[in-house]
C-alpha cells in the first residue's frame, strides 16, 4: 500500500459492520486498522496517528464517549465520527457537543458514510482563510476568544446557533466557520428566515415540482439543494412558522428533503447554521420555537459581542472601515473620541453606516467630531435635548429682559410643540428612506435603522406608515 494512502481507525464490536466499514473504505483507497474494544482503539491511538476514526456508540468495555474524549487530549485535529442507533438523536448530538465530526445512523448508509468520509479527508487540506479571519477586526479578549472559537467548530460538522444582537456581525461568523472548515470549497447560502412570506417558506428551502401548485410553472431545487456539500445558513431563524419548525427538524435529522409535489426525497449533505437576536430559550418556554429543534440547532453555542462590550476595539474597526470606504479620509483624535462614547445600539453595522454618511457629505479629507451623526433615534434624543436647551435660554432671557410679561411658558410651549412636529418630521423620512431603500422589507429596514423589529412596527403605527 502506498504511504501517502490516508488510514483510518474503525472501532465497532460487530464483525459484520468492521467488514463493511473496511471495504467501504478500502474502494475509497484508504487503509484501515480494526478495534473491537475501547481498550484496543486507545492501544492503536497511543502507536500512531489517524487521518480519520470511525467509532461504534455501544462497546463491550465503554462507549464510543470515552474514545471521543481520549482522542481530543491526543490528537484533537483527527476527525472522529460516530456510528449510532437509528434515532438515537440525543447521543448524536453529546457526541458533536464532546467533539465528534459527525455521526452516521445504523443501518449505514453507504453514500452518506462516503460523503461523510470524504468531508472528514478533506480537513486535512483546509488552509486557514487568513484573510478572511482578518475581517474579523478587534484585539479585544472576547473577539479573540472569538476567533479561537470559530476555529475549533470549522473543524466540525456539528450545527452552530450564533447569538448576538443586531448589527454584530453574525453572518460574518458563520461565513467565517464556513470559509475555514472542510466545506469552503462549496456554497454559502445564506437565508434571512424573518424575509421570507410563510406561505413561501416550504418551496424556498426544500422546492417545489413543476405544477404542485398554482404558479409553479417549473421544476424548483430549493436552498437545501443549492447548498449542497457546503453550507446553509438560516439568519433570524426565530422568525420561522412553527409549521416550518417540524419540517426542518426532520431535513436536518434524516439529511434529506422532500420537494413540494415529489413522492421522492433528496439527500442533502448541508451543514446548517443559523443565527438569530432573539432568546431562543425563551421562545421555547413561551411556546414560541420548537424544543426539539433547538436542541438540534444549539449543539455549538456562539454569542458575538456588542460594540458596547469592546470599544478597545473601536479605533482598529474604524481604520479598517475607512480604508474600505475611502482610503483617502483621515480621522481627528477628537472624532475617535466622540466614537468611544457612543453606545452603538445598532452595533457594527451602525458605525459602518455613520462613517458612509459622514464620509459622503465632507467637503474635506479630514473627518472631524462634528461631521458624525449618529442614529436618528439617538440624534433625535440628542437635538431634542439641545434645542430644549436653546428654547429654555431663550425663555430665561425674555423673562429677564421683560419682567412685566408673565408668560414666558408659552413660547416653550409652542415651541416644544413645533419641536416634536419637526423631530416626528425627521422620523418620518428616516424610516421611509429605510424602507424604500429596502423595497419595503420592514425586516431589513430595521436592520439598516439599527434599531428591533419590535421597535420598527411600533414606529411604523405611530407614524401611521404601516
Amino acid at each position: 500500500m502506498s504511504s501517502n494512502q490516508p488510514i483510518a481507525l474503525i472501532i465497532d464490536d460487530e464483525p459484520d459492520i468492521l467488514q463493511l466499514l473496511s471495504i467501504t473504505l478500502g474502494r475509497m483507497n484508504i487503509q484501515t486498522v480494526r478495534a473491537e474494544t475501547v481498550k484496543q482503539a486507545l492501544q492503536h491511538l497511543s502507536e500512531q496517528t489517524f487521518d480519520l476514526c470511525l467509532t461504534d456508540m455501544r462497546l463491550p468495555d465503554g462507549t464510543g464517549m470515552d474514545i471521543i474524549s481520549e482522542l481530543q487530549k491526543i490528537s484533537p485535529q483527527t476527525p472522529i465520527a460516530m456510528l449510532t442507533a437509528h434515532g438515537n438523536m440525543q447521543m448524536a448530538i453529546e457526541a458533536l457537543k464532546l467533539g465528534a465530526f459527525d455521526f452516521v445512523s445504523k443501518p449505514i448508509e453507504l453514500p452518506k458514510l462516503r460523503e461523510l468520509i470524504q468531508s472528514a479527508l478533506q480537513l486535512k487540506k483546509t488552509q486557514p482563510k487568513s484573510k478572511s479571519t482578518q475581517q474579523l477586526i478587534g484585539d479585544s479578549l472576547n473577539m479573540q476568544q472569538l476567533r479561537a472559537t470559530i476555529g475549533k467548530v470549522a473543524r466540525s460538522q456539528a450545527p452552530v446557533a450564533i447569538f448576538g444582537e443586531s448589527g454584530t456581525g453574525k453572518e460574518l461568523v458563520a461565513r467565517l466557520i464556513h470559509m475555514n472548515g472542510p466545506r469552503h470549497a462549496e456554497p454559502f447560502v445564506p437565508v434571512n428566515c424573518g424575509a421570507i412570506p410563510s406561505e413561501l417558506m416550504e418551496s424556498e428551502l426544500f422546492g417545489h415540482m413543476k405544477g404542485s401548485f398554482t404558479g409553479a410553472i417549473n421544476d424548483k431545487p430549493g436552498l437545501f439543494k443549492a447548498a449542497q456539500g457546503g453550507t446553509l445558513f438560516l439568519d433570524e431563524v426565530a422568525d420561522l412558522p412553527l409549521h416550518m419548525q417540524v419540517k426542518l427538524l426532520r431535513a436536518i435529522q434524516e439529511k434529506s428533503v422532500r420537494p413540494i409535489g415529489s413522492s421522492q426525497e433528496i439527500s442533502c449533505n448541508v451543514r446548517v447554521l443559523c443565527a438569530t437576536h432573539k432568546n431562543l430559550g425563551q421562545m421555547v418556554t413561551n411556546g414560541q420555537f420548537r424544543q426539539d429543534l433547538y436542541y438540534r440547532l444549539n449543539v455549538i453555542e456562539i454569542m458575538v459581542p456588542p460594540l458596547r462590550s469592546r470599544k478597545q476595539d473601536i479605533p482598529i474597526l474604524t481604520m479598517a472601515l475607512l480604508r474600505k470606504i475611502n482610503p483617502q479620509i483621515i480621522i481627528s483624535p477628537s472624532a475617535l473620541n466622540k466614537l468611544e462614547q457612543y453606545d452603538f445600539p445598532g452595533n457594527v453595522r451602525e458605525l459602518e453606516n455613520i462613517l458612509e454618511r459622514a464620509t459622503t457629505l465632507l467637503d474635506s479629507n479630514s473627518l472631524e467630531a462634528d461631521d458624525l451623526m449618529f442614529s436618528s433615534h439617538t440624534q433625535t434624543i440628542i437635538n431634542q435635548k439641545d434645542l430644549s436647551l436653546s428654547l429654555k435660554e431663550k425663555e430665561n432671557s425674555t423673562a429677564s429682559s421683560n419682567a412685566s410679561h408673565s408668560s414666558a411658558s408659552t413660547p416653550l410651549y409652542r415651541g416644544t410643540l413645533a419641536l416634536d412636529e419637526f423631530l416626528e418630521k425627521i422620523e418620518r423620512d428616516e424610516i421611509t428612506a429605510a424602507l424604500e431603500s429596502c423595497r419595503w422589507n420592514k425586516t431589513a429596514a430595521a436592520k439598516q435603522l439599527g434599531i428591533s423589529f419590535r421597535a420598527m412596527r411600533y414606529k411604523l403605527q405611530k407614524l401611521g406608515l404601516d
